[in-house]
């Protein structure tokens, strides 16, 4: 899952390379070919420093070289898996996207009432949502790869995290908890309200949120304030 962005004191660069597993080539299998695990080893160490490097440098300074030469990997081998810049970073936000997929099912394996499980899985994305290399990437994504058409945006009937909050308002709809009314359209506005908004005021730099308290109070005020219109649809 994502980890804080590199320290002002040392290039991403270094802290990767410090932290990287062994080269691919460490173990082979007969023939001289990386085994499996190996091959696996490798592609998630090629994941963990493009995310370092666009985090850090954005998307135009990073280039393929570069998460090359700091897996050691060999340009050849990382453009055989990413044919491009576009198709690295588009990997490595499918990668962010479904660790957060089965981090949210876990946290949600606890039973509990309708409203209770759409509140626990609403804060439990505010949390995913400001986790700081999260914010950093979402930044670039936005304001560097989809301008560069190395990123898509996801339409909201295609989102994972929109649609299970959608079947949860209706879950809720269905015992009476909330009123009627399109529960996509329902779950979005949650999300804008308990997550959006401070995704991006702390991606224009405000700091507020940096703050657990200050997360919880805007989450409980931002709940209430959506309870209060949800149920009388």
């Amino acid at each position: 899952m994502p980890t804080t962005p590199p320290s002002k004191t040392a290039t991403p660069a270094r802290r990767v390379a410090a932290t990287s597993p062994a080269g691919e080539t460490a173990r082979k299998a007969p023939g001289g070919r990386p085994t499996r695990e190996a091959a696996a080893q490798l592609e998630r160490r090629i994941l963990a420093v493009a995310a370092e490097l666009f985090a850090a440098q954005g998307y135009a300074a990073t280039s393929m070289e570069q998460v090359a030469e700091i897996c050691k990997a060999g340009k050849d081998t990382l453009y055989r898996r990413y044919a491009s810049k576009a198709a690295l970073f588009g990997a490595l936000m499918d990668t962010f996207r479904g660790a957060i997929v089965e981090e949210l099912n876990a946290c949600m394996a606890e039973a509990g009432a309708p409203e209770q499980r759409l509140r626990r899985y609403a804060r439990a994305l505010l949390d995913i949502n400001l986790r700081p290399q999260l914010v950093a990437l979402n930044r670039v994504a936005l304001g560097e790869a989809l301008p560069a058409k190395g990123v898509q945006p996801t339409p909201g009937a295609d989102d994972p995290f929109l649609r299970r909050l959608a079947d949860m308002v209706t879950e809720a709809q269905a015992a009476g908890t909330l009123g009627g009314g399109d529960a996509a359209f329902i779950a979005e506005q949650l999300l804008y309200a308990t997550s959006i908004k401070p995704l991006v005021a702390t991606m224009l730099g405000e700091t507020r949120f940096a703050d657990p308290a200050a997360q919880q109070d805007y989450f409980d005020r931002a709940w209430d304030l959506f309870m209060r219109g949800a149920a009388l649809g």
